[in-house]
């Protein structure tokens, strides 16, 4: 991926003389994407966002918002919740499970 910082470096390389071949070695891209950003001096890389992917837990979210809506203002341990859903289906690691937040309260 070709950031701001990179360009700056190609532009700053090239104006000390460096010819494309050792610019591409040095910063570890390829000589045709050292030039492209040579000859067009006001392009800069755009990325779109990348579309979410899909979670092994998507179809247990409006489950786990219940439980925790209905157990508001107190909280249920993510164990809890983890055994439920495991008993619906739920195939995944329990690491998943406890780093997507599921068991903090959102209300």
């Amino acid at each position: 991926m070709v950031t701001q910082e990179l360009l700056v470096e190609i532009k700053v390389m090239h104006r000390q003389g460096k010819s494309i071949r050792q610019i591409a070695d040095e910063l570890g891209v390829s000589r045709n994407t050292v030039r492209k950003y040579l000859r067009e001096p006001e392009s800069y890389p755009a990325y779109s966002p990348r579309p979410p992917k899909p979670s092994v837990l998507d179809p247990y979210r409006s489950y786990i918002e219940e439980r925790i809506c209905a157990a508001h203002p107190n909280w249920i341990p993510a164990v809890v919740l983890f055994e439920e859903i495991k008993r619906r289906g739920y195939l995944g690691g329990s690491f998943r499970f406890h780093s997507s937040g599921s068991s903090k309260p959102s209300v």
